[in-house]
């Protein structure tokens, strides 16, 4: 993640109940990627959010990548882990 991707998600208890969302607006990361799922282009989506600009939309595309890489990684240590656990069970019977 880099920080000036980043710097446009913000996560703020106070709002959308903490739900990552872009800064200056209460439009939250899942919604703007939402809308492009559902066909908008970005040029519809600013139009139609002014308080959002390109830069934004892209950082919530770099949001979303970033947590799915992540995830993917934490996945990976656990299932490690896991056949770790595994193997060690197996080799003190």
């Amino acid at each position: 993640m880099t920080a000036s991707t980043h710097a446009h998600i913000v996560l703020d208890p106070a709002i959308l109940a903490g739900k990552p969302i872009v800064r200056g607006t209460r439009l939250s990361v899942d919604f703007v990627i939402g809308l492009l799922a559902d066909g908008w282009s970005e040029d519809q989506i600013v139009e139609n959010y002014p308080g959002l600009s390109h830069d934004d939309v892209l950082a919530c595309l770099a949001y979303v990548r970033d947590m799915l890489r992540a995830s993917a990684s934490i996945r990976l240590l656990r299932d490690d882990a896991l056949a770790l656990q595994r193997e060690h069970s197996t080799s003190s019977r």
